[in-house]
């Protein structure tokens, strides 16, 4: 076992050796997705920052949007869920 895994590791490492310099990056993001834990993380973390201002319409709707969820206008879980056949 640890002979075929020493085999394997050289080859890998033989292909690596042989990659061009262009695709090493790919190479190197799949690696980075394979041996995460966490892919969503991985992602999240490599996304850029929304930084774009938030315009007076858009606090307005978001403003909007919040007092309806205060006087309980809100679509219940479960309704959503039925809506979209999840339940």
């Amino acid at each position: 076992m640890e002979t075929q895994l020493h085999h394997e590791r050289s080859q890998a490492h033989e292909l690596l050796d042989s990659l061009p310099v262009e695709k090493f990056n790919v190479v190197r993001s799949l690696l980075e997705v394979l041996t995460e834990p966490e892919p969503l993380a991985l992602s999240l973390s490599r996304a850029p920052v929304d930084d774009a201002a938030i315009t007076p319409e858009t606090a307005a709707e978001i403003a909007q949007a919040r007092a309806s969820l205060a006087r309980g206008e809100g679509i219940p879980h479960d309704e959503i869920l039925r809506e979209f056949g999840l339940n």
